[in-house]
């Protein structure tokens, strides 16, 4: 518009009206916003956070999707809504939604409810800070770096260098990327025209989000080798070793399709079956090799904080990088993932740097080297690590500790307890806190353990998890796993549960499928 069609409007500060917008003072209406934020506290606050640990709320208040959509009003109108409104929807998005702060939420692996880390998030979301640089961001740099050292010297590095990311999966990619970057750093601006055709090795037993990663990647999920585990779910390095002899003698040979091994990735503490794979034993065959040792301890990275546990991940320091999530066993709520790298060269920054010329000047009057946000193929970041410092600080390394060890206290509980009980039968000894164990309901307990015993006991877990959902007292997953029909994985995980809720766990599946 031109600004000569500009009308004066007379009122107690002559108003602007440009385009047909009055151009006067702040058109929201602060006093309403600020009360709506009052009462949406307290709402917070008596139905989410008071009720966390009643075990006699209920876990999950399912509905079908069809129907949740008509209970929940959804729709987006042309108007909007009275503060009432919203306050009434806010009660039902709670309403409806997965307690995961719940004492008997199973389901995933991670649970419960960290009263410091849930302040810490309220001021993030408060503050609404991005991480790249100092000058936007001072706090919450200065904390992420205080929080990577410690993590580091954890993992029992003298220096190092990391970030954190948007969930275990990207570290992981992370982690694959710059594993390629240090073998060929030319990838970085030729591209993937030029290169062999690269393979890494991982386990069988690994986090899905390997096979996402190289397809992500343009790696190709056809070069990710899963290598055999043994029975209890770990790495086997004799079938490492040989799977990588078998890549450098094709490439020898000159074949066209000659793979170069670049990366081998180990788990502490699988998904499913919660294993931990030998990583001294790894560590050797990638040092002979020559090969990036890159560690995937979102779920068990934890143990290193027990010094009872901590030799479940015996040898990590030998890996090149090492991912770790304090969302899980920690409790630092999601998301909150640590990629930690061991080189200190300025790896990570060489790797994804974009030098962005209108955040990264050079010519800044601080200084720029507390600019980290050239490490990341994110620009806007969250602060995830600033809700593990405030639960680190509040709790203190030994609080932490016990945290760990209160855990795996409460999983071996569990495990005597399924072997003293009829109908219960572990899969394995479990090494860390998932439990995995078969349900047999009367009705199966006489037959023998044949193709239709399986068949039947297939359907079992599937059958209990819907009763459960439906009556909402707790929440379990179960899954099939390599040829063991679906079986129930419990995972402990917040210090609010007690071994009260271990014993409910085993009596409601047992009121739930005693009659199927």
């Amino acid at each position: 518009g031109d600004i000569d069609q500009q009308e004066m409007i007379p009122s107690k500060k002559n108003a602007v009206l440009v385009d047909g917008v009055v151009l006067n003072g702040p058109t929201t209406d602060a006093k309403a916003g600020e009360k709506f934020v009052e009462e949406a506290c307290r709402l917070i606050m008596e139905e989410v956070v008071l009720k966390a640990t009643d075990v006699n709320e209920k876990v999950c208040e399912w509905r079908p999707p069809e129907q949740l959509k008509q209970l929940l009003d959804l729709e987006m109108r042309d108007s909007g809504e009275p503060p009432h409104k919203l306050l009434e929807l806010c009660r039902d998005v709670i309403h409806y939604s997965v307690k995961t702060n719940h004492p008997r939420f199973f389901n995933q692996l991670y649970a419960g409810l960290d009263y410091y880390s849930l302040v810490a998030r309220f001021m993030t979301e408060a503050l609404n800070p991005s991480v790249y640089t100092y000058e936007v961001s001072p706090v919450f740099l200065l904390v992420e770096e205080a929080v990577l050292k410690k993590m580091i010297e954890f993992i029992g590095w003298k220096e190092g260098d990391g970030i954190f990311n948007p969930g275990g999966s990207v570290s992981n990619m992370y982690a694959m990327n710059l594993a390629r970057y240090k073998y060929c750093p030319d990838i970085k601006e030729k591209g993937l025209s030029g290169l062999p055709r690269l393979i890494l090795f991982t386990s069988a037993e690994c986090h899905y989000s390997m096979k996402k990663a190289a397809s992500f990647l343009g790696i190709g999920t056809e070069n990710v080798c899963f290598v055999e585990t043994d029975g209890r779910g770990k790495m086997i390095p004799e079938e490492l070793e040989k799977q990588v002899w078998q890549a450098r003698k094709e490439k020898a040979r000159g074949r066209e399709n000659g793979a170069a091994p670049f990366l081998v990735c180990a788990t502490s503490g699988t998904t499913v079956l919660g294993a931990f794979d030998p990583l001294d034993e790894i560590a050797d065959i990638c040092e002979r090799h020559s090969l990036w040792l890159h560690v995937d301890a979102s779920w068990g990275g934890s143990a290193l904080m027990s010094r009872k546990h901590r030799k479940l991940l015996h040898g990590i320091h030998r890996a090149d990088s090492v991912a770790w999530n304090p969302h899980k066993m920690l409790m630092a709520g999601i998301q909150c993932c640590a990629l930690l790298v061991k080189d200190k060269s300025d790896l990570l920054k060489k790797c994804y740097s974009a030098k962005a010329s209108y955040l990264f000047q050079q010519d800044k009057f601080y200084d720029v080297s507390y600019d980290t946000g050239d490490k990341s193929i994110q620009c806007s970041r969250r602060p995830d690590a600033f809700k593990f410092w405030m639960t680190w600080k509040a709790l203190g390394t030994l609080g932490l500790e016990e945290r760990v060890n209160r855990a795996l206290a409460l999983s071996r509980y569990l495990v005597d307890e399924i072997k003293k009980r009829e109908g219960f039968k572990l899969l394995m000894e479990p090494e860390y806190a998932n439990i995995c164990f078969w349900y047999i309901p009367p009705s199966l307990r006489e037959m023998e353990e044949g193709p239709e015993f399986w068949a039947k006991l297939n359907l079992v877990a599937p059958a209990i998890k819907e009763r459960m959902m439906k009556k909402g007292s707790l929440m379990l997953g179960y899954q099939p796993h390599r040829g063991k029909v679906n079986f129930f994985r419990q995972v402990v995980i917040s210090p609010q549960v007690s071994r009260e809720d271990m014993d409910f766990l085993l009596d409601e599946i047992d009121l739930l499928g005693k009659d199927m």
